[in-house]
Parts: structure tokens; C-alpha cells; sequence
């Protein structure tokens, strides 16, 4: 199985009354995180599930939710994978969804078809599962799963006792916990919680395995972690900008991080330019932040087709341009002989950023100056963001080999990216520039995709 190809979000509730609208409306304020699939199930004696292909508002009817009955469930939003699942054991019913990729899942499963289990897809989802019910017990099979599984998840197991929730003890993907007077909630995003109306209690701390039920929130139990790694592009890009995660409002993450790249151009001698504007929706914040510190004007140049969906999270490159052209149309008022500053959170590929960059130069922008909030994308995620491969990597076709270790070499980078996409300069934030704009100590981050650090080899 290929890595990096997983990018979803889970929800998990708990009330003290019918719980489906809320786990419809939870995943739905998830959408962001994965288009292709969505599922929800509840528990009321036994599960009813149902998953469907496309978005979670158009395949859904009311009909259908009202089949979904119980006040306790969780739901599912993904790129790849149909989940929940459901699995009866000598555990009672249980229903599993999760957040995450496992790097060493072909091993895993050809490991337990030696052991006479069957796979009906081969999904990541199947292997936590059959871990977890090998266990005999939902907790120690948690637990298992720290020690058999390379890569990273966030996880939402419902049962007869509620729901158990757990990040792995590297706590790479996020995981929530919200709640009011009546209900109790687990989340990818705070986002979720909020537009229901309820508080946020807190993070899952990576390795705590927590039993969410009509009465609370219990750790049963807190699984050794080495060390935090949580994935810093969930506050770049794959995250909604009115989340918390970990403490740190991905709001301020990105103005922070744009501040960062103007403050480089005025330490390098200033940028003359007309406006500042963003790359719709993710460069917003960049966007702003540039603005606050730089000054410049702030001016949206596309407008965002809001039926869209993200080209980043879309499966396959043709889906991914196809996207990209859907999304954004060019506001040519704004743009006629304007020198703009473009601000962006990452370059991947480089295909759609020239695209924008020559869609604004057709409608006359004299000048087009790139601004990106990540360090370039030197290798492949294993983690859980749709990067596959090196070749896919824009800033690794100019680097063949070894790392951006000086000004010089990433200003060399810079004039090159500059010259694929038709861009008059382009600047990116470097690795220590990133972390110091997000002010989250570096050793509590993954930036495996930029310095090619693996947080972790082996299991722990």
C-alpha cells in the first residue's frame, strides 16, 4: 500500500438525547479534511451505520438519518477510505473510524493472513480494527496498536460503554474533546464543537486512551509517548482557520507565518508592491499576517467558487487540476496593473500555483511575487497529507539529492521556482522561520516533509 494517501476527520458524541444531527452536523464542519467519503454510526442497543460516497450534505437525506438512531455515535469524513467500520466480536459490536495513515500496513496484513484473517479492502481501518479485536478488549487493543503500528492516527472506537478515543503516542494528527450540558464530544478540529455550541475542553494528549460517555470524559489510561510530533501543516494549510489545535488558533499560526515572510523582504531590502493578496482559502491568513507587518494593501485578486472543493486533498493529479480550475476565478479590477504580492501556504507540485501566477499576468498584473508560508517540500509525507512521491516534490526536481542547508541554496531554489512558475521572485519561509512564526518548540513538531526527520523509524 502506498503511503501519505489518507487526509479525513473524525467526530464522537455522546447526549443525552438523539445524537445523529449533531454527529451530521460534526462532520459536515469536517468536510475540509476529506471529500471522497463520509459515514456516521450510532448505538442504541446495537449500531446502525450507514457510508456513503461524495460530500455529507448532498448524501444524506433526512430519511435516511432518522434510521440512525441511539444517542451516542461517531462519524467520518476521508479522502480514501469508507468509514466507520463495523465488526462483531466477543467484544459485542463495535464501530471504528480514524485519522491517519499506517506506513507499515502491507507487513501488518500479510502478517495476520498468515494468521487466517480475511481483508476485504485491504484499508488502514481494517488492520486497526483486527488489532484492536485480536486484543480481546478495546483498551488493550489500543494499546497493541502503539506497539505494532508505524505511522500515525487519531482514533474513535464506538461501543456498548460509549466511545473511546486515543491519538498515537506521537500525537501527529489532532484529536478534541468539547461539551455542554448535555453532551460530550471528540473531534479532528475544534471547529466541530464550536459551531455546535459547545465548549472546548481540551486536547487528547498523544498516547491517553479516553472513554467518552453520557457522564464524561475518563482516561483509562496513558500509553508511554517518546516524544510529541504533531503534523505542522495542520496549522499551514490542512486545518480550518477558526480551530485550536494543540493550543496554538490556526488564525494566528498564519498570520504569524505571513508576518514572517514580510518581515524577510523588509530585512532583504524591501518589496515595492501594490497589494498583498491570498491564494483562496488557506493563503487568507497568510495573506493578512503580510499585510500587518508589511503594511501593503490587502486585496483579494480570485474569487473562491464556494461549491469547490480543496485541489490539495483531491486523490489523483487530474482531479487536483481539474479542481483548481474550478476554484478560482480572477477579479481583473483588482489585478490590472498591479504589482502583487501572492501569498500561498505550501508549493507541492508547482502546476497550480503557474496557473494563478499566469491567469493574474492574462489579466494584466505587471508584476507577480510569490510569498509561501511552508519551507519548500523536500520529501514525501508518510503521515497523512496526499505527497507520494519525490517526483511529485517541485523543490526536488532543482535539489536531486541532500537537504536546503543555507540562505544561498534556498535563494537558489527560490530563483528557479520563480523561473518554472512565471513568477517575478518567490520567497518561502525556512524551517526555523516556520517554527519560530508558530512558537511551538521544535522538538514537539513533525517536519518530516521539509527536513526529512522521520519522528519515528520503528515502533515504539
Amino acid at each position: 500500500m502506498k503511503s501519505g494517501q489518507e487526509n479525513c476527520g473524525v467526530f464522537g458524541i455522546c447526549s443525552s438525547s438523539e445524537c445523529v444531527e449533531d454527529i451530521y452536523q460534526g462532520i459536515d464542519f469536517l468536510q475540509h479534511r476529506g471529500q471522497e467519503y463520509c459515514g456516521i454510526a450510532t448505538f442504541d442497543g446495537k449500531i446502525h451505520q450507514i457510508t456513503h460516497y461524495g460530500k455529507v450534505g448532498n448524501t444524506f437525506p433526512d430519511p435516511e438519518l432518522r434510521t440512525l438512531t441511539g444517542t451516542k455515535g461517531i462519524g467520518h469524513v476521508s479522502l480514501r477510505e469508507r468509514q466507520p467500520v463495523m465488526w462483531q466480536s466477543k467484544m459485542g459490536e463495535i464501530s471504528v473510524a480514524f485519522s491517519g495513515n499506517i506506513i507499515n500496513a502491507s507487513e501488518l496484513i500479510e502478517g495476520m493472513k498468515d494468521r487466517g484473517h480475511a481483508f476485504y479492502r485491504s484499508y488502514n481501518v481494517e488492520v486497526i480494527a483486527k488489532i484492536i479485536i485480536e486484543a480481546g478488549d478495546i483498551v488493550s487493543g489500543i494499546g497493541d496498536l502503539s506497539r505494532k503500528i508505524i505511522g500515525a492516527y487519531s482514533l474513535v472506537v464506538l461501543s456498548q460503554e460509549g466511545i473511546y478515543a486515543t491519538r498515537d503516542v506521537y500525537g501527529f494528527r489532532p484529536l478534541i474533546l468539547g461539551k455542554d450540558a448535555n453532551r460530550y464530544a471528540v473531534s479532528s478540529e475544534s471547529r466541530a464543537l464550536q459551531n455546535l455550541e459547545m465548549d472546548v475542553v481540551r486536547d487528547v494528549r498523544p498516547g491517553e486512551i479516553v472513554l467518552v460517555h453520557n457522564k464524561g470524559f475518563q482516561t483509562l489510561q496513558q500509553l508511554d509517548s517518546p516524544r510529541k510530533a504533531h503534523c505542522a501543516f495542520e496549522w499551514a494549510y490542512t486545518a480550518s482557520i477558526d480551530s485550536i489545535i494543540d493550543g496554538l488558533f490556526v488564525q494566528e499560526a498564519r498570520n504569524n507565518l505571513g508576518q514572517s515572510l514580510a518581515q524577510r523582504d523588509i530585512d532583504e531590502g524591501g518589496l515595492e508592491a501594490d497589494i498583498v493578496a491570498p491564494v483562496p482559502m488557506s493563503g487568507i491568513g497568510h495573506a493578512l499576517g503580510y499585510h500587518k507587518r508589511s503594511g501593503v494593501n490587502y486585496q483579494e485578486v480570485f474569487l473562491y467558487n464556494r461549491y469547490a472543493d480543496r485541489s490539495y486533498t483531491q486523490s489523483t493529479q487530474n482531479a487536483r487540476e481539474k479542481m483548481a480550475k474550478r476554484k478560482l476565478s480572477v477579479l481583473r479590477y483588482a489585478v490590472e496593473n498591479r504589482r502583487i504580492i501572492l501569498c500561498d501556504d505550501s508549493i507541492v507540485r508547482g502546476t497550480q500555483i503557474l496557473h494563478k501566477v499566469r491567469d493574474l499576468k492574462k489579466a494584466g498584473a505587471k508584476e507577480v511575487h510569490v510569498r509561501i508560508a511552508c519551507p519548500p517540500l523536500m520529501y514525501p509525507c508518510d503521515f497523512g497529507i496526499s505527497t507520494r512521491s519525490y517526483e511529485e516534490l517541485a523543490a526536488r526536481q532543482f535539489f536531486r539529492s541532500g537537504d536546503i542547508t543555507s540562505l544561498q541554496q534556498l535563494q537558489e531554489l527560490e530563483a528557479w521556482v520563480a523561473n518554472h512558475i512565471g513568477a517575478d521572485s518567490v520567497k518561502y519561509n525556512s524551517i526555523d522561520q516556520f517554527v519560530n512564526a508558530l512558537r511551538i518548540p521544535k522538538g514537539d513538531l513533525c517536519l518530516k516533509c521539509w527536513d526529512g526527520i522521520r519522528p519515528s523509524t520503528e515502533a515504539p
